[in-house]
C-alpha cells in the first residue's frame, strides 16, 4: 500500500507538524516502504502459529521485592535545593 501526499499531510496535521516539501516527499517514500515491509507479514502462512502477546517467553524477569532500610534523611536531602523539616520545599504552583 502506497502512502499518498494527502496521507502525509493528514498525519502531519494531526501531529501538528509543519513539514517542508522535501520532508513531505521523504516521509511519503519512507512510510510507503515501512508499510510494504510490514505487508509482507500477510504473505506468511501463520495458520499453525498461536496468538501471542510477546515473542519471548520471559516471565518475572524482575527480582523479588525485598524490604531494605531507607536512606538517612540527611542523605535524602543532601542535593535538595530547599528543605522544610522532613519535607522537600517546593515553590507553590501557579
Amino acid at each position: 500500500m502506497a502512502i499518498t501526499r494527502d496521507d502525509v499531510l493528514h498525519v502531519a496535521k494531526l501531529a501538528e507538524l509543519d513539514l517542508t516539501e522535501d520532508e513531505i516527499d521523504r516521509l511519503q517514500e519512507q512510510l510507503s516502504a515501512i508499510l510494504e515491509a510490514v505487508g509482507k507479514v500477510s504473505e506468511l502462512d501463520l495458520a499453525d502459529v498461536p496468538p501471542t502477546a510477546h515473542p519471548l517467553s520471559s516471565v518475572n524477569v524482575l527480582g523479588a521485592d525485598e524490604p531494605h532500610p531507607s536512606l538517612p534523611l540527611d542523605d535524602v536531602f543532601a542535593n535538595a535545593p530547599a528543605r522544610e523539616h522532613d519535607l522537600f520545599r517546593v515553590p507553590p504552583s501557579a
